[in-house]
């Protein structure tokens, strides 16, 4: 029996998955269970696993391809199984039987019967609906002549450009023999050397030009004293660490301040979906954990039914499998606001790119020790962490943007000695 093996779905907003690397070649055998494909979704590398005992037939989508959900991505050969004489039914799930005969995609992959329609995945679609544009008219160059979200947009930026272009007058006729400019060796900069974007790399930044291209940032920023909150970690710093076995940050401080927030002000837990602002009932905060290849958001879900240390245990938990690679797909999807704490690397300012669909993202930064004047004119040190917002300006407006930035400045600076912190 030939097995088709396709694309399978690893998260509930995941519409697309790029081969990675294949771990077996045809005619290679596989156990029932044994890693087969490596696949790239939503930043995060996933193995899928062979549905049977058998042999590796064929690979039908080379390395480095994205395909959306459903496209049969290889064909193994079931062992022992002998070939039914009439098609089985499919079953439901990530593996479909398409019984003997000639190999080919079926009717849900590239080329079937849904006609044109078929090839476009729903990103693509949502992307062309937001652009007006005709996908009839836009060359593909995926897998098989499939249009990309990066086809979209490519010609979204031509047609930008064509647009703003001024008309070209006919060039005059040179009044004296054209001499082409010297070149002077050694001015041009000689590369160090060039190697292929990792698929995570790639991943990033088609997300990151999406996000550039199709939402209009804007950016501010407040600064918050923590001078009470630096005392009060520096208080039960070793109490927490014995009890919980590992340090207590700023971080969850700053996460449990955007929660509450976020919930006193809606306005930023939101994502522009088709002309629509759609408020999110849950607060999924998503936090960046950076990697010496990749970044990736794992999220912290319904993060408003954690205390503080409930935070602090679940960012320890997805920071620390972040870095082992151990996230699983659904662990990076569905955050509706994101937190990036750039301080932990030293930085004061920072304007990060909102990770789409969101409508804002935060950083918080470097806790600096600051001689400062205060409110009677008296001079004192303290501790001050810039706040930087980068917001959607379709979704909210500088009003919105600061009353919520405020909102967790008076939270952060709220924190003290002697509170409790569960």
């Amino acid at each position: 029996m030939v097995i088709d093996v396709v694309m399978p779905q690893l998260g509930e907003s995941v519409t697309e998955g790029q081969i990675v690397r294949w771990l077996k070649q045809p005619n290679q055998p596989v156990a029932r269970f044994e890693p087969l494909v490596e696949v790239l979704t939503d930043k995060v590398t996933v193995e899928v696993p062979s549905p049977v005992e058998g042999r590796l037939l064929s690979i039908e989508v080379p390395e480095g391809e994205t395909v959306p959900v459903g496209t049969v991505i290889a064909r193994l050969e079931a062992a022992g199984a002998t070939a039914p004489a009439t098609p089985e039914p499919r079953p439901a799930g990530t593996v479909q039987s398409t019984g003997p005969g000639p190999a080919g995609l079926d009717a849900e992959g590239a080329t079937g019967g849904g006609g044109a329609e078929a090839r476009y995945s729903p990103a693509v679609r949502r992307l062309a609906r937001e652009h007006g544009v005709d996908l009839a008219r836009v060359r593909g160059t995926g897998h098989g002549g499939r249009v990309t979200r990066e086809d979209v947009l490519a010609y979204v930026a031509a047609r930008q450009r064509q647009a703003t272009a001024p008309p070209s007058a006919p060039p005059e006729p040179p009044s004296t023999p054209q001499r082409p400019p010297a070149v002077s060796p050694g001015r041009t900069p000689e590369p160090a050397g060039a190697v292929p974007a990792s698929p995570v790399r790639q991943v990033i930044a088609r997300r990151m030009v999406e996000s550039w291209t199709t939402i209009p940032h804007a950016w501010t920023m407040v600064e918050a004293d923590v001078t009470a909150l630096a005392a009060l970690r520096e208080q039960v710093r070793e109490t927490f660490v014995r009890r919980e076995g590992f340090e207590l940050t700023y971080l969850p401080f700053a996460v449990k301040a955007v929660v509450e927030t976020l919930q006193e002000h809606p306005e930023l837990n939101a994502s522009w979906q088709d002309g629509r602002i759609v408020y999110h009932r849950s607060v999924h905060v998503g936090v960046a954990v950076g990697l010496e290849d990749a970044l990736l958001v794992p999220v912290i879900r319904e993060a408003e039914r954690l205390s503080l240390v409930g935070l602090a245990r679940a960012l320890h938990d997805l920071v620390r499998r972040a870095r082992e690679r151990r996230l699983g797909a659904d662990e990076t999807a569905g955050g509706t606001f994101t937190v990036n704490n750039t301080g932990a690397l030293g930085s004061v300012l920072s304007a990060p790119i909102i990770n789409p669909p969101q409508a804002a993202i935060l950083t918080t930064e470097a806790v600096q020790r600051r001689l400062v004047v205060l409110k009677d004119d008296q001079l004192a040190i303290r501790s001050i962490m810039a706040l930087c917002l980068s917001f959607d300006h379709r979704v909210a407006d500088g009003v919105q943007a600061l009353r919520f930035l405020n909102g967790v400045k008076r939270r952060l600076e709220a924190f003290g000695p002697g509170m409790p912190l569960a």
